[in-house]
C-alpha cells in the first residue's frame, strides 16, 4: 500500500466539499421552498429545518460559506491523510 499525499487529499476532500456546497446552493436557488424544505428534512433523518433555512443570503455570504467549506474540507482531508500513513507506517513495523 502507499502512503496518501496530505495535500492532494486535503484539496480532493476541499473540492469535493465545495462542490456540495454549491449543489446545495443551486438546489435551494431552483426549487420551490416546500421542496427544498422536504429535501433538506429527509437528509436531516426528519429534523425540521424549515425553522432556521434562510432564502434571502446574499452572494457574498454564500462565497464566504464556499470558501469557509473549503478551507475545512482541506483540513479535514489533510487529517485524515496523516492518520491513513500513520496507520500504514504502524502496519509496515508489524
Amino acid at each position: 500500500m502507499h502512503t496518501l499525499s496530505v495535500t492532494r487529499f486535503g484539496f480532493a476532500l476541499a473540492m469535493a466539499s465545495a462542490l456540495s456546497y454549491v449543489g446545495c446552493v443551486f438546489v435551494m436557488m431552483t426549487v420551490p421552498k416546500d421542496v427544498a424544505i422536504n429535501f433538506f428534512n429527509s437528509i436531516m433523518h426528519g429534523v425540521d429545518v424549515t425553522s432556521i433555512m434562510r432564502w434571502d443570503m446574499p452572494w457574498w455570504e454564500m462565497f464566504v460559506g464556499v470558501l469557509e467549506i473549503f478551507i475545512l474540507g482541506w483540513l479535514f482531508g489533510a487529517i485524515i491523510a496523516v492518520f491513513y500513513n500513520i496507520g500504514m507506517k504502524n502496519k509496515k513495523e508489524s
